[in-house]
Parts: C-alpha cells; sequence; structure tokens
C-alpha cells in the first residue's frame, strides 16, 4: 500500500511540472510562429496528452483484454468533457470562441458518432482500423492547411519588422523542448498514478471494464487534466478547450485505430453501449451549453456532477452485477 502512495504523488509531481511546462511551450511556440494556440491545442498537444490512452489500450489489445482498451478510451472521452472541463470552468470560466462552436465541435461529435457506428457489428476490425486513421490523417491535414493560412498571414503583417520575426525564431528551440518535456512529464505522471490505483482498485475486487472506465481513464485523462487547468491559471482559454476537444478526437481516431490494427478489439454492446451513449451526450450538450460562447461555474457545475453521476452509476451497477453472480 505505502508503494502504490508513492507512485501517486510521483505521478502528481510530474503531472504538476508538466502541465506548466506544456502551457508555456505551446503559447511561446503558437506565437513564434503566427499561428492560433487553438491549432497547436488541437493537434500536437492533444496527440501528446493522449499518449497514456495509447499505451494503456495497445497493451490491453495485446493482452486479449478488450473490455479494458475500448472502456479506458470511453471513460478517458467522458472524463475530458465531464470532468476536465467541468473542474477547469469552475476554477476559471472559460470564453469559447465560435469557431469552435461552429467547427470544432461538430467535428467532434461527427468522429464520435461514425466511432460507434462502427461497433455495431460487435468489434473494431482491422479494417474499421484503417478508416479510423484516415480520418485521422485528414483531420490533421485541415488543421495543418489553417496552420499555414494563419503563419502567411503572420508573416505578411510582419514583412518589415525582421527583427521580431529573427528574435521569435531564436526561442523556438527552447519552447519546443519546454512543450516536450512538458508532455513526458505528464505521461510519466499518469502512468504512475494509473498503476498506484490500478493496484489499490483490484485489490477490492473491482471488475476490468469498471476499472477502465474509472480509474484507467481518469489516470490517462491526467495528462489533459493538469494541461487544461494549467491553462485556465494561465488565461489560455483556447489551449484549454482545444486540449480537451483535440484529445477526444485523437483517442477516438488515432489510438482505436493503432489499437485495432494490433489486434480487432471485441465489443460487447450490452457493456459498451450505455458509455457509448453517455459520450455522445456529453460531446452534444456542449453546444448548447457553450451557445452564449462561454463556459462559466454555472454550466462546468452542471458537467462535473454529471460526470460524477457516471462514476457512481458506474460503481452500483458493477458491484450489483457481482452480487447477482
Amino acid at each position: 500500500m505505502l508503494e502504490n502512495l508513492v507512485l501517486l504523488l510521483a505521478g502528481l509531481v510530474g503531472l504538476f511540472f508538466g502541465g506548466n511546462w506544456l502551457v508555456r511551450g505551446a503559447s511561446n511556440l503558437a506565437m513564434s510562429f503566427g499561428v492560433s494556440i487553438l491549432i497547436i491545442a488541437l493537434t500536437f498537444v492533444a496527440i501528446g496528452t493522449s499518449m497514456p490512452e495509447l499505451l494503456v489500450s495497445a497493451q490491453a489489445a495485446l493482452a486479449g483484454k478488450s473490455d479494458l482498451a475500448i472502456g479506458n478510451v470511453l471513460g478517458s472521452n467522458i472524463a475530458n468533457i465531464g470532468l476536465i472541463l467541468g473542474a477547469t470552468g469552475l476554477i476559471a470560466p472559460l470564453s469559447v470562441k465560435a469557431v469552435i462552436l461552429r467547427r470544432e465541435i461538430p467535428i467532434m461529435i461527427l468522429f464520435t458518432v461514425f466511432t460507434y457506428i462502427l461497433t455495431l457489428d460487435g468489434q473494431i476490425g482491422r479494417v474499421d482500423g484503417l478508416l479510423l486513421l484516415f480520418s485521422f490523417a485528414g483531420f490533421n491535414t485541415m488543421f495543418y492547411y489553417l496552420a499555414k493560412k494563419e503563419q502567411e498571414a503572420r508573416d505578411r503583417l510582419l514583412a518589415d519588422v525582421d527583427d521580431v520575426q529573427i528574435t521569435s525564431k531564436l526561442g523556438r528551440p527552447k519552447e519546443l523542448l519546454f512543450l516536450l518535456l512538458g508532455i513526458v512529464a505528464l505521461v510519466v505522471g499518469a502512468r504512475l498514478m494509473v498503476e498506484g490505483a490500478v493496484n489499490i482498485a483490484r485489490l477490492v475486487g473491482v471488475s476490468e471494464l469498471v476499472i477502465a472506465i474509472t480509474l484507467v481513464a481518469f489516470g490517462t485523462s491526467l495528462p489533459e487534466l493538469a494541461a487544461s487547468l494549467s491553462a485556465a491559471f494561465h488565461k489560455k482559454t483556447d489551449l484549454a478547450i482545444g486540449n480537451v476537444v483535440g484529445s477526444n478526437i485523437a483517442n477516438l481516431l488515432l489510438i482505436l485505430g493503432v489499437t485495432s490494427l494490433l489486434r480487432p478489439i471485441a465489443v460487447s454492446r450490452a457493456e459498451v453501449q450505455f458509455e457509448f451513449l453517455v459520450m455522445i451526450a456529453f460531446a452534444v450538450l456542449l453546444i448548447p451549453f457553450m451557445r452564449h460562447q462561454k463556459f462559466g461555474r454555472r454550466q462546468s457545475a452542471v458537467f462535473l456532477g454529471a460526470y460524477i453521476a457516471f462514476i457512481i452509476y458506474s460503481l452500483a451497477a458493477d458491484n450489483l452485477q457481482i452480487l447477482v453472480q
């Protein structure tokens, strides 16, 4: 038990420093390249903070533990919206750009429904995995061209200010190092916390599916939580929201895509359908709750409360099933 406690504390330290380093690196790199923090958050940061999900789901799939592989992704996506946006908005109300409501969130909802449709035959096979990966490549290609347009527009504005351009370029290696160190610290910190939490949960007899949806999903979402909380403290709203939306898309397309290529994931509709519907509901409800282009403390409290209710229900249903058996 003491060893698990040490792992939890070490993980917290990694998450604290990693979150701050990531926000600093992402913000300054976006400024130096002349692109929005939102684009950096939706792509590079989202992929980096989704690495724990990739490691856990891939290892679970190779071990033949489909419940853990898909439960981790579903639980992480629910946690990203309910827990992370909920907690972040309580600390610092978030302003929401119109483009997020008009483009990013609908894209996330589209990919969520698309992934759900792929599971209706009872598995996510290798062909499904390729479709998911091609979709992820298309998503990132779109944002690459958006970033290129932003950079070209910025270069035109600064065409007569050569000193500013040179200075910003000189700082890029240092800020990239902070960004990479932040991601590594977040991934390692999350890994340590997950190991400690899962070991404790298994000692008390919780099922693998519930462990995946609750503890493992929470643990692998810790990088996003730390990054978004740190972004909120630094008033980087685009990074806080973009990280969540981009991470959800990466979890569905990249993580499930790679995992199913390694080994097809069996999907039991009776056990997983409810979690899929909850994930879709959380994503869809973001639009009406952000319609005034803000995500305040009241809206945050509703999402955080809904997430807590989901966790309580999952644990209660699992305990009831154990008693019935």
